[in-house]
């Protein structure tokens, strides 16, 4: 016979309602008795009717996450830290892709699409958020994305001028004086580019310097990275070293350099941003900014949680942000 919340109850020697309070996280329960819950959860097998639970507090089950990409590295990281953050909690996760077009981002809030969930977390490269969270209505809804100081809506963000800043600050110290960035994306919506180039900036001017030269890109794929830096290399003054705004970018800056015969990083300084796996396994291993994007797609779900649940209704929109590091590695040098 199936395990019953009772027989858990009886085993962790606990109340059926604590139980239920603890499969569903509906409640806060303390630490300890979450623990002697969960434990003999585990030992009896004990398996919830998630379907039955939902139908009774009148929701589906299921949250969206929408991404501007699914190829790419970074989002799909992203992407399958969200998932289990989500799945961990009982939801199912419906994942929607919008190329980043303002038109798709807005559909899947307006009811347009059809689609029925308790609350989504989308990462919006056109449609502002202000206008997103009107769309939404009363669904909860979590940003992934640059913080809107007088938004309505949770956003959880890396703070990408501090990062871009120690990226900066870090080919300065190498002794790199000829210092471009690859990365601009001023048809964009979201503003990221635009803060890690503040970032970026800021960093150089600490010591005195100007950027040799930003490269505009079309994308932050590879390709783009190869070509802007064979323009870099085409200028009277070449520089000496060149952070590019995603791992990408590097990795194509990586492959245009040795095309080209010039070293990295005898030559030229390398760092990029976002701590992909490939970067890792460059030869040379690639020089990052690394946000912590399981603490991301934690505090992201977490925050959905509790709006979906009605723990927080009321309360003013949240401003999260989260921690990043500099990994240095041998594309820079140091």
């Amino acid at each position: 016979m199936a395990a019953r919340l009772k027989d858990v109850a009886a085993l962790a020697g606990v109340s059926v309602r604590t139980v239920s309070n603890v499969v569903s996280n509906a409640a806060a329960v303390a630490p300890d008795t979450r623990a002697r819950v969960l434990a003999a959860v585990a030992e009896l097998g004990y398996r919830p009717n998630l379907a039955a639970r939902n139908l009774r507090q009148g929701r589906t089950g299921i949250v969206g996450v929408a991404v501007p990409e699914i190829h790419s590295p970074y989002f799909g990281a992203l992407t399958g830290l969200l998932i289990d953050a989500a799945q961990e909690r009982g939801w199912t996760v419906l994942v929607e892709r919008t190329g980043g077009r303002a038109d798709l981002e807005r559909r899947l809030l307006d009811g347009s699409e059809g689609h029925r969930v308790d609350g989504m977390i989308i990462s919006p490269w056109s449609a502002p958020p202000a206008e997103l969270a009107a769309l939404a209505g009363g669904l909860p809804l979590v940003v992934l994305g640059e913080l809107d100081p007088h938004g309505s809506i949770d956003h959880v963000a890396l703070d990408n001028v501090a990062a871009a800043r120690d990226a900066a600050r870090h080919l300065v110290a190498t002794g790199r004086r000829r210092v471009a960035a690859i990365g601009l994306q001023s048809a964009l919506g979201h503003g990221t580019a635009e803060l890690r180039a503040e970032g970026f900036r800021q960093g150089l001017a600490e010591a005195g310097l100007s950027p040799v030269a930003e490269v505009e890109v079309a994308d932050l794929h590879r390709t783009e990275g190869a070509r802007a830096l064979r323009a870099l290399l085409d200028l009277p003054e070449r520089p000496d070293a060149v952070f590019c705004f995603s791992d990408e970018l590097a990795l194509g800056a990586l492959r245009a350099a040795g095309e080209l015969g010039v070293r990295v990083p005898e030559d030229l300084a390398l760092a990029g941003f976002d701590d992909i796996e490939d970067g890792r396994f460059a030869t040379p291993s690639l020089t990052t900014v690394s946000p912590d994007l399981a603490q991301l797609a934690e505090r992201a779900v977490q925050c959905l949680s509790e709006r979906v649940l009605g723990r927080l209704s009321g309360l003013a929109a949240r401003r999260i942000v989260v921690p990043h590091q500099l990994l240095v590695r041998e594309s820079s040098g140091a």
